[in-house]
């Protein structure tokens, strides 16, 4: 049923999911967040269960988010200090050259941090990619979370409409 509220978590959880991509909010934190606070509204037995299997959805992303792409780099010989580094790089690049310096600080810190500590272009090029891999990885498993949390809460809004 289209309700004010269900529009509005429905645009809050888009909003997460924007933020999955575009690293400025707490993206897969605000889609879980929509999904209390509309349990809290219902307060109801559909609404605690949409929760509990948003709530399960999330630590699985969560835990797979921070172990799966770690293994890649790990066997790339990619240290998590230099993808820090690169973060960091990333977060002052985003706001230096819009859009674009975000991507762009990432690689060229990894590869600039990898060149000093290898002394070669293959060995710091290829952990580099394995960096954006994991990266990649990384986003590609927050969206996949958010979109099962989005689908379990559509799919209970749709089947607990009056």
């Amino acid at each position: 049923m289209i309700t004010a509220t269900n529009v509005l978590v429905l645009l809050a959880m888009l909003v997460g999911t924007v933020g999955i991509v575009v690293p400025v909010l707490p993206g897969l934190l605000l889609v879980w967040g929509s999904t209390l606070l509309w349990a809290l509204g219902r307060q109801d037995g559909p609404g605690w269960l949409v929760l509990g299997l948003a709530t399960l959805w999330y630590a699985v992303g969560l835990v797979t988010q921070y172990t799966v792409p770690g293994r890649g780099m790990r066997t790339a010989g990619v240290r998590g200090s230099v993808v820090a580094v690169a973060l960091a790089v990333a977060v002052v690049g985003f706001f230096v050259v819009p859009v674009v310096g975000a991507p762009l600080g990432f690689v060229l810190a990894v590869y600039a941090i990898e060149r000093v500590r290898r002394r070669e272009h293959a060995g710091a090029w290829r952990a580099t990619v394995a960096a954006i891999r994991a990266v990649a990885l990384n986003v590609g498993i927050e969206l996949a979370t958010a979109f099962a949390i989005i689908a379990t809460w559509a799919v209970a809004v749709y089947v607990t409409r009056p």
